[in-house]
């Protein structure tokens, strides 16, 4: 049975939309399709070329041949090019990357929030060093009324 990937043609007079199906290549153009693997819209702006690409090469890849316009459309979704490295025809090279000690990048949110801690510590700082000299201060006047409480006694 020869299958062909090809579109079938939807929508109101005037205003043609596809589905792009796999069918028997002597059905006829709107006939019975065996599975709908996807739909173009070129009415819309961009077109919308929406391509199941799984299904679709497992369909290439079980021997079902394009049409001119369905091969297009199988390479705008990349598809076709999955195809053919599966197939073999086109050989992908993948270079290891190599390992580099990279300075850590400083961003800048990092540096306000360092700074922001900073600042913190040292208001923190601060209020405690404030905080002990009015504990002080509070002691010291508390003694000298103590004093002067014991010189007004034995007076």
């Amino acid at each position: 049975m020869p299958v062909k990937i090809r579109l079938t043609r939807m929508g109101k007079k005037k205003q043609p939309s596809y589905r792009v199906v796999v069918i028997d290549s002597r059905k006829q153009r709107d006939g019975k399709y065996i599975e709908q693997i996807g739909r173009y819209d070129a009415r819309e702006n961009p077109s919308l070329i929406e391509i199941d690409n799984a299904r679709a090469v497992d369909w290439l890849q079980k021997g079902a041949q394009p049409t001119d316009r369905a091969k297009k459309l199988l390479e705008i979704s990349g598809a076709w090019t999955e195809f053919r490295v599966a197939r073999g025809d086109i050989h992908v090279v993948v270079d290891k990357p190599k390992k580099k000690a990279e300075p850590k990048p400083v961003i800048l949110d990092e540096i306000v929030q360092e700074a922001a801690a900073e600042a913190a510590l040292e208001t923190a700082a601060e209020a405690e060093a404030e905080l002990t000299e009015e504990v002080v201060v509070a002691e010291e006047v508390v003694v000298a009324e103590e004093v002067v409480a014991e010189g007004s006694d034995e007076a």
